[in-house]
């Protein structure tokens, strides 16, 4: 009789309804299988569905918390996916033309010559700011998603207005991928103004950072890269931005002047590295701007507010 009601005790928690294990298991076999096709099979792949459903099952709480950042899963996911998609299949690249305005806008008079941002820093480097640099770009994850989990356990509703607005802002990127392909400065730098598709992706500057302390990380970052031809706008500009922006709304004092600093630190690194034109850079703030304002008007005046509404009582603690 005790083992029976320890069975029933087990089984009221929920967490093993017939739905639930159909649901996973279907969206897990389909995400792999999909992800073969179109992609390929890697590793973390696998690593994605083994921790999803491990959390999903582990605990009510760690079913909370991965359902909350299922949003960013998605995000992962679309990033992913872009690999099969090549958005030089779809416009023509931008080369020289965004070459030419970056130097036109931006140029700097160097010994006679106007060069680009990109170009006095690639010849004006030093070991101090490649280090520097490369410590802040490694920032552009580590910030978001540890901002994300304390707003999880502090502010749910917080939490997803800034999980929903990192994954629309990044929608806003990847269309202006797709309508304007564009290569970065390190391109140029390596190819001239000539389009070769299938270019693999490039560590830039921040092959310094690896060299200085003789490790391949950065090496082993871009060799997974999505698309070399994305480089406007700058992403990578646009997350900061997200932080500091919820970091003011939700008064963090002096947390905000750190993610002030992390965010004109990506912005240098993004120019240093030779990763994005300062255009790309302006570009990833904007369309930051655009995603953040457009967010906040469509929770109001449309049934957007509504459904975030649902998603919290979801994964609020008496949820699941």
């Amino acid at each position: 009789m005790r083992r029976n009601r320890m069975g029933d005790q087990f089984f009221n928690r929920n967490l093993y309804r017939l739905n639930d294990i159909y649901t996973t298991s279907f969206l897990s076999a389909a995400y792999l299988l999909l992800s073969y096709f179109l992609v390929g099979f890697k590793s973390d792949q696998l690593l994605l569905v083994l921790i999803f459903n491990l959390m999903f099952y582990l605990s009510d709480g760690t079913r909370r918390f991965i359902v909350g950042f299922s949003i960013f899963i998605i995000y992962w996911i679309l990033f992913d996916y872009m690999k099969a998609f090549p958005n030089y299949l779809y416009n023509r690249v931008h080369i020289e033309d965004l070459y030419d305005a970056e130097k036109k806008i931006f140029g700097i008079n160097f010994h006679g010559l106007v060069i680009t941002p990109n170009e006095f820093w690639s010849g004006n480097h030093n070991s101090f700011l490649d280090v520097l640099t490369g410590a802040f770009y490694l920032m552009w994850v580590p910030v978001p998603l540890a901002f994300a989990i304390y707003l999880f356990f502090k502010n749910k509703h917080e939490f997803l207005l800034f999980s929903l607005v990192f994954v629309w802002v990044n929608l806003l990127g990847f269309v202006l991928y797709y309508l304007y392909p564009a290569a970065p400065p390190w391109y140029v730098q390596e190819h001239g103004f000539k389009f070769i598709a299938h270019t693999p992706g490039n560590t830039g500057g921040l092959a310094r950072f690896d060299t200085y302390f003789d490790i391949a990380l950065f090496k082993g970052i871009y060799s997974k890269g999505s698309n070399v031809f994305a480089a406007m706008p700058s992403l990578h500009s646009a997350y900061p931005v997200i932080v500091l922006y919820f970091g003011l709304k939700n008064k963090l004092g002096m947390i905000n002047l750190f993610f002030l600093i992390v965010m004109l630190g990506i912005w240098f690194s993004a120019i240093y590295s030779s990763h994005h034109y300062a255009l790309d850079v302006l570009a990833g703030i904007g369309c930051a701007g655009v995603g953040i304002v457009t967010f906040t008007i469509a929770s109001r005046k449309t049934r957007l507010g509504a459904m975030v509404r649902r998603f919290e009582n979801r994964i609020a603690e008496k949820a699941v």
